[in-house]
């Protein structure tokens, strides 16, 4: 064998692994990345406000697109992802939230799950990041993932907070500690004006490393079998194919990429495979079910005062920002501008919040389109635990050809209800008397957009995703599982593992790259044969009162 180890992905579940499993110098690892280095001289990745550039450029993403949604009013929703070292942890938008802990004891409450609850996930949530100022109960303080809290200086924000108190919410003190429902400024992976991804924080320590390989621009094909033992990958560079072999293959491909590779390889539903010629290996129907993700809108504002982030956009006043950056790190170039946020609950019969706010003090969609002249401001809105599924399917036995996404959005009754009553507390919040000196009225959805059918038609014709699949390779034990809970491998072959966000068994309620981070820690010990780090007990926090 070539390698003890091949991981699958150079994002961030497999920079997380490429780091840990050298830790042992005897163990051989290869990292197989299809996309792009992640270089220096790339400064739309290293520079915090230009995450927008890499995104729907094929340089750095893999560009996929869903099927015509018909919840969505037919479109084609548009999904980036990271094709690059450290993959979406480089081009995503920097926020970072672990979810809530009755994600995490849900997980823990399926048969075979125990060791999933949060109890046990915590350990790894704070073995993964450094804190500076943290409650070392819940939050690291010597992990690779520095992070850095919003200043939410800007009087947007405050307004946005003074509005979200004068609506009956609570502050939390730590949206990632004791109690996430609430508001307050977001924790985001940025040090020192520079994005921090998956790839500087853990690999680019280690990459001299006799024991790590890193292979960019290369593609893997399929996984090769003997039998039902996985013995290495196929993979294609510079025009060229070849067969790497090792012991074991770890799919971090992400929640498309991981299904897409197991079902080109014949391990998913016989059915689809045979279909398209593909000798069957292991018949896993639940390879590329139970697809997860969370759908959000722009709720806008016109600013009435000359304060918003938009004067950055103006060509004239770029080159100044992008110096300042380039200099000294600092300016408008320095932040994501997602300082400000808050989770709560729809209802409160809900056990536990299932909406995230994040606040903008600026009026612009994720590709540029500004809403307004002059200045505005936005709350993204979404509820975060849809009983939505879709399904992630190959269409052909070619690599190279994306899968057929069908996210099923606004396809459940829970779902179009959660979303009326989103958007309706959205603008309670918005309407509150903090930000009187600076609402100049609706931009988007307007004052027409007010009964119940209004409210889902702009939803349907205005939702973009947030950018959060997952849940496609579920753990568990159940008929529909993947991965096996207590090795991460998959079930009915040997040798082949999974580790990334299609392993979660539900959404959880927050963005993503924070619980697949711990997952990838916890992974890591699993696969080194380590016994789990202790759980660690914390008594659940007090219900706020609910506005």
């Amino acid at each position: 064998m070539d390698y003890d180890t091949i991981i699958v992905g150079g994002g961030s579940a497999g920079c997380v692994l490429a780091r840990r499993l050298t830790d042992d110098p005897h163990h051989r690892v290869l990292v197989v990345e299809a996309g792009r280095p992640d270089s220096l001289w790339d400064l739309f990745i290293h520079m915090p406000a230009g995450f927008s550039t890499p995104i729907g450029n094929p340089r750095y993403d893999w560009c996929y697109a869903s099927e015509p949604e018909p919840g969505l009013a037919g479109r084609r929703i548009a999904h980036a992802r990271g094709k690059v070292l450290g993959g979406s942890s480089s081009i995503n938008g920097m926020i970072f939230v672990r979810g809530h802990r009755g994600d995490f004891d849900r997980w823990g409450a399926a048969p075979g799950m125990a060791r999933w609850d949060y109890a046990h996930c915590l350990p790894y949530f704070k073995r993964s990041e450094t804190l500076e100022g943290g409650d070392p109960t819940f939050r690291g303080l010597d992990g690779p993932l520095v992070l850095e809290r919003g200043p939410c200086a800007h009087p947007l924000n405050q307004a946005f907070f003074g509005a979200m108190e004068q609506a009956g919410y609570t502050r939390s003190r730590d949206l990632n500690g004791h109690q996430q429902e609430g508001f307050g400024p977001f924790d985001r992976n940025i040090q020192g004006g520079t994005r921090l991804s998956a790839a500087r924080a853990y690999l680019h320590p280690v990459m001299d490393r006799p024991n790590l390989t890193t292979r960019v621009r290369t593609l893997t094909h399929r996984v090769c079998f003997e039998g039902r033992r996985a013995v290495g990958v196929e993979v294609s560079s510079g025009g060229a194919t070849e067969v790497l072999r090792a012991e074991r293959v770890v799919l971090c491909a992400g929640a498309i990429g991981s299904p897409q590779l197991l079902q080109l390889s014949g391990v998913g539903p016989a059915e689809l495979l045979r279909s398209l010629d593909i000798d069957v290996v292991a018949d896993l129907p639940g390879v590329g079910e139970n697809l997860q993700d969370h759908l959000e809108v722009y709720i806008q504002r016109r600013c009435t005062q000359p304060i918003s982030l938009a004067p950055a956009l103006k060509w004239w006043n770029q080159p100044a920002i992008g110096l300042e950056w380039l200099v000294s790190r600092t300016g408008a170039a320095a932040s994501n501008h997602f300082e400000a946020g808050a989770f709560f609950r729809t209802d409160p019969a809900q056990p536990y919040p299932n909406v995230q706010l994040h606040f903008l003090p600026l009026a612009i969609r994720y590709d540029g389109t500004l809403p307004v002249d002059g200045h505005g401001y936005q709350i993204h809105a979404g509820p975060n635990l849809s009983d939505a599924r879709g399904t992630v399917r190959i269409r052909s036995s070619d690599p190279t050809v994306h899968p057929a996404l069908r996210f099923n959005y606004l396809s459940t009754e829970q779902d179009r209800r959660e979303w009326v009553q989103v958007v309706r507390q959205v603008r309670e919040i918005l309407s509150q008397p903090a930000f009187s000196p600076f609402d100049g009225g609706a931009a988007s959805p307007g004052p027409e957009v007010r009964t119940d059918a209004e409210i889902l038609d702009w939803v349907a014709h205005d939702a973009e995703t947030a950018l959060h699949p997952s849940c496609t390779c579920p753990l568990g034990t159940g008929p529909l599982a993947v991965v096996h809970p207590d090795s991460m491998a998959v079930h009915g072959v040997e040798g082949l593992f999974v580790v990334d966000a299609s392993v979660m068994p539900s959404i959880t309620n927050g963005n993503l790259y924070a619980p697949t981070m711990m997952i990838a820690e916890k992974a890591a010990d699993l696969l080194r044969g380590l016994p789990p780090a202790p759980a660690e007990p914390t008594d659940p926090p007090a219900a706020p009162s609910a506005p």
